[in-house]
Order: C-alpha cells, then sequence, then structure tokens
C-alpha cells in the first residue's frame, strides 16, 4: 500500500506509516503534473494546507483516505470524496497548544508594537517609543470566536495577564464556560461590541465572519487576531479599517491566499503583524500532528483490508 505525502510533514508520522507497512511516497510539488503519476495507485494521500481538490480526486482511482494535518478541511473536495466513498480525516486538537501560544503573541506584538519597534531600533530610531502608545491588556477583554482546541488553550493564558474572557459560540456549554470564569455572547453583535481583542478560533462558512459590516460594529482601537483561516475575514474591508485608524492593529497568521499576492490589499497596512502561517509548526507540535494524522490513515486502511 502507498500513501502520497503532498506536503512535507514529520518524519515521525512518516514512520507511523512505515510500521504499518505503508509506503509514503513523498510529493516533489502540489503540481497535479507531479501528482499524477504517485495518486494513480495511492490508497492515501496526507495533505496541508494546499487542500485535495476534485482534479486530485479524480487523479487517484485507487484512493480510500485523505489526511489532513490539521483542523482544516474546507480545502478538501469533500463532496468528491463523499461520492466516491471515501473517508476523510483530519488531526483537531494536535496543534491546539502551539497556535494558541502563536495567538497570544501575535496579540502582545500587536499591542506593544514590537515587530515596528524592533525595526526602529535596528534603524537607530529611538524615537519611537515616544510615537507609540502600545496597549496594556489587563483588565481588557479577549472575545472569543468559536470554542475548540485552540481556544480552550488560549483562554487562561489571556486570564493569567488579567483580562476577561467572552466567548461566542453555538456548541459552547454554559456551565463548562461559568467553571471556568468565561462569559458566553448570544450573539455575534454582543461579541463585537464588547471585545478589546477579538481572536477568531472557527472554520469558515459561505462567507467572511468578519466584512465591512462587522469591523464597524467592533470597539474603537480593537484588536483582530486570526490564526484560524484566512477567508473568515474580508480583507480588503480589514485594510480599509486599519489604514482609517479604526482598529489599533491586527495580527494575521492566515491570509485568504497563501503566499499572498503582491497587490493584496493588505500590503503596507500600518499596525498590522503577518506571519506565514506558522501557529501550528513548532517542532513538538508537527510531530505530535503527522503522527496523528498518520495514526489515523493507518487505522482507516485497517478497517478496509
Amino acid at each position: 500500500m502507498t500513501c502520497v505525502i503532498v506536503q512535507p510533514i514529520h518524519e515521525a508520522g512518516l514512520n507511523v506509516l512505515r510500521a504499518a507497512g505503508i509506503e509514503a511516497l513523498i510529493a516533489p510539488s502540489t503540481d497535479l503534473a507531479d501528482l499524477a503519476p504517485l495518486l494513480s495507485g495511492a490508497r492515501a494521500v496526507v495533505t496541508r494546507n494546499w487542500g485535495f481538490p476534485a482534479e486530485a480526486v479524480a487523479l487517484s482511482p485507487r484512493l480510500e483516505v485523505v489526511g489532513v494535518h490539521g483542523a482544516g478541511i474546507d480545502r478538501i473536495a469533500q463532496d468528491a470524496l463523499t461520492a466516491r466513498g471515501i473517508a476523510l480525516v483530519s488531526t483537531p486538537g494536535a496543534n491546539a497548544q502551539s497556535v494558541a501560544e502563536h495567538a497570544l503573541g501575535l496579540m502582545l506584538s500587536v499591542a506593544r508594537g514590537i515587530p515596528a519597534g524592533d525595526e526602529a531600533m535596528r534603524a537607530g530610531d529611538f524615537g519611537f517609543r515616544e510615537r507609540f502608545r502600545g496597549m496594556e491588556l489587563s483588565g481588557l477583554c479577549l472575545g472569543l470566536w468559536g470554542w475548540g482546541g485552540v481556544s480552550r488553550v488560549f483562554a487562561p493564558m489571556a486570564q493569567a495577564l488579567g483580562m476577561e474572557v467572552l466567548v461566542f459560540s453555538g456548541h459552547a456549554d454554559a456551565g463548562d464556560l461559568a467553571a471556568r470564569r468565561i462569559s458566553r455572547a448570544e450573539s455575534l453583535d454582543e461579541l463585537l461590541a464588547n471585545a478589546d481583542v477579538l481572536s477568531l478560533h472557527g472554520r469558515p462558512g459561505a462567507g467572511p465572519v468578519l466584512g465591512a459590516a462587522e469591523i464597524s460594529r467592533m470597539r474603537a482601537a480593537a484588536i483582530l487576531v486570526n490564526t484560524a483561516r484566512g477567508a473568515l475575514v474580508e480583507e480588503a474591508a480589514l485594510a480599509d479599517a486599519l489604514r482609517a485608524g479604526r482598529l489599533f492593529g491586527a495580527g494575521l497568521d492566515v491570509l485568504s491566499i497563501e503566499p499572498p499576492r503582491p497587490d493584496t490589499p493588505l500590503a503596507g497596512c500600518p499596525r498590522l503583524v503577518l506571519t506565514p502561517h506558522v501557529g501550528g509548526t513548532t517542532e513538538a507540535a508537527l510531530r505530535r500532528t503527522a503522527q496523528e494524522v498518520a495514526r489515523r490513515v493507518v487505522s482507516v486502511l485497517g478497517r478496509a483490508r
């Protein structure tokens, strides 16, 4: 049996596959021309943020399972998999600790202007300290859109800084939130109206969660953090708000198109901290996630035997 590794994963995950008697074929790129000869006989694939489009499914006549290295399945051709009875497995929670730590880092970086301060110091501009006024987070409200593995880790980190936490989620248990000293928002509008820092932790639906209308309802001088999916934010509307000084700033680890195009509306925006989708790329998280997705792929193939 063969499993095509569409994008690189940690060696620990490859070892799980090999121990189960599955040959791991490393794709040279995500170009369909490179993938086609590998997919023609593959029983399984493991992919990351590239996803697995319908064209790739069509090139995989023996495919039995698609494994997603991470929680996001929005770039997987799920209808095409369902039509052929191909299993889809993912690894929600495997990288939650690392992503939550990155969300904390982005929040602090924006609030205290750390990247801009570093750039100023390297340029000999010590006067930056008189021009930039940072935001003290203690006593402010962290609003969490979504209550999954990352939110559950991030919330106590914010509480340790002295922040209040407010959650908007359709499935969060009120008793569980109360036990954690966390408040529950009954609507997105309530979350937007009360969050000094808004952090996104959910999967995209038909459209962005934050468009121009929603951003206009956020608190003046609020911070936006997104470590979930770029599709959750209408980037042109965010760029307009940042340039107008409507928001204090934003920290984004994910964008709607990755890598971003040169003409992205976010180019040159003030008080914007960008990182290249690295929230879950610590050594520990990559090892855990690779092992978990490999185990789930092995489990599906084992049931199919």
